[in-house]
């Protein structure tokens, strides 16, 4: 059996990972906490670790994980700004990820979250619950027409225009690696970042986090937007500059946002603060906008992505425990 340490569990985890994890051959030590430098002497007696998008794997914890010889971080998410790679490449840890889980469930939690902002789902639900059946305030406006700007076109960012362009919209989208058949095939016109970013009313990103696009979306960024166009992002929070964002918000320049990231989710996405205080004031001053929706980084969660979460992550950690090449695709160091 490999021993595999897997640490932010939650409830889905322990089900998913818990179907497949003697067909893998794999004992799994669920930890509800985060792996860190302060945390790695759990892992000790473990042969790999996985880990999620908001543990905080750096140069002191890989050398903490190197000592207890563990071999192999498996990350259960396709993002790894969270990892030091340059430091997993001197200590020998491998490291794996799960590149494409349901693009689907992204892209499709995109929309939803847009929409629900668009046409006021989330006030509508809250006001019919307390029997209040006035229509103030709810005004949204049609897709059908407008024009969507795409930052990323990868998996996601492709299934994403594909759906937007059944609204019957006009599709501009940005990537330094056009894919120009897909999008002479889906009707959809590859322009320039700021051409995307000042003629869309809506505009939705799907980038990685790395040091060039973070706080892609800033003061100035956001004074190119027309104005009372809305954003969208289910990517990576620090994509977007909070301070800014707000700013933007304030003085009605930005008509809307729809979030399933946040640029400082750590300690409070996935967690229940509710008998609590939020300590970000960041954050906190975002939930008071009418216009601002936000979910808890939660567009990855259905059924079918879970299952290829763990059935991917499993398998790397199998292949990798025999001396075998894990998926491919898969390996980062």
């Amino acid at each position: 059996m490999t021993k595999v340490a897997l640490y932010d569990a939650k409830s889905y985890d322990r089900v998913y990972f818990g179907k497949i994890s003697g067909q893998y051959g794999l004992e799994i030590d669920f930890h509800e906490f985060r792996l860190s430098a302060e945390t790695a002497a759990s892992a000790s007696g473990a042969d790999a670790v996985c880990v999620f998008v908001n543990d905080r794997i750096d140069e002191q914890c890989l050398s903490k994980l190197k000592e207890l010889g563990v071999k192999h971080l498996a990350l259960r998410c396709a993002g790894f700004n969270n990892v030091d790679l340059e430091a997993a490449g001197r200590s020998g840890v491998a490291v794996t990820r799960v590149p494409a889980y349901s693009p689907y469930a992204v892209a499709e939690h995109t929309i939803a979250i847009l929409m629900a902002l668009n046409r006021k789902i989330h006030r509508a639900h809250s006001r019919v619950r307390e029997l209040n059946f006035s229509l103030h305030g709810l005004v949204g406006f049609d897709m059908h027409g407008k024009t969507i700007g795409v930052i990323g076109t990868g998996k996601i960012g492709q299934l994403t225009a594909q759906i937007f362009k059944a609204f019957g919209t006009r599709l501009i989208a940005f990537d330094p690696y056009p894919a120009n058949d897909w999008a002479t095939s889906n009707g959809i016109e590859y322009v320039d970042l700021d051409t995307v970013v000042s003629e869309s009313d809506v505009i939705s990103l799907h980038v990685p986090l790395m040091a060039e696009t973070k706080h892609l979306f800033n003061k100035e960024r956001f004074a190119q937007m027309k104005k009372g166009a809305y954003l969208v992002n289910t990517s990576r929070g620090a994509l977007i500059d909070s301070a800014a964002m707000i700013e933007s918000l304030k003085s009605q320049h930005l008509g809307g946002v729809a979030l399933d990231v946040y640029e400082e989710e750590e300690g409070v996405f996935f967690e229940d603060l509710s008998d609590g205080f939020l300590p970000d004031d960041q954050l906190g001053r975002l939930l008071t906008f009418p216009n601002v929706l936000i979910t808890a980084h939660q567009a990855f969660l259905t059924a079918e992505a879970l299952t290829q979460i763990a059935e991917v992550t499993a398998e790397n950690v199998s292949a990798l425990a025999k001396g075998e090449v894990p998926l491919e695709g898969t390996q980062l160091s």
